[in-house]
């Protein structure tokens, strides 16, 4: 099994780096750990952003992926460190339930160096061997 990768993300008002593990999906307990919020905290956040919406199992679980996540920093960080309101933060982030898209570049892209594109394929590889583990457990 390939050694896990860090995903890290960098908060906009601290210096401190936040580091998670970069996996597939993470339940609500490590999602807790990882935000430096209660449980409750998150499935309150579910009821009042329509744009955070975590999958869930068969058994009811909620299962966060990575995109939850930085939705997860965002809230909370125009919560608790730009003091907007729960209100502000469903404006800033998306009217009617949709979360606005970053600006999109329109540069023009070049292809990958063949470097580039052996990690490419080294790595979708490696997400092939992780999806067919977890097709096994299933």
């Amino acid at each position: 099994m390939p050694k896990e990768l860090a995903h890290k993300i960098e908060p906009q008002s601290k210096k401190e780096t936040r580091s998670y593990p970069d996996k597939l999906f993470y339940k609500i307990g490590e999602v807790s750990k990882i935000a430096d919020v209660e449980p409750y905290v998150l499935r309150y956040w579910e009821t009042e952003f329509p744009f955070l919406k975590p999958r869930k199992s068969k058994s009811g679980q909620r299962i966060y992926v990575r995109k939850d996540l930085d939705l997860i920093f965002q809230i909370k960080e125009l919560l608790y460190n730009e003091r907007f309101t729960i209100e502000g933060v469903r404006k800033r982030l998306g009217e009617g339930g949709h979360v606005k898209s970053p600006v999109v570049s329109h540069e023009k892209k070049t292809a990958p160096s063949p470097e580039n594109r052996s990690a490419s394929t080294d790595a979708l590889e490696m997400v092939k061997a992780r999806l067919r583990e977890i097709l096994k457990q299933l």
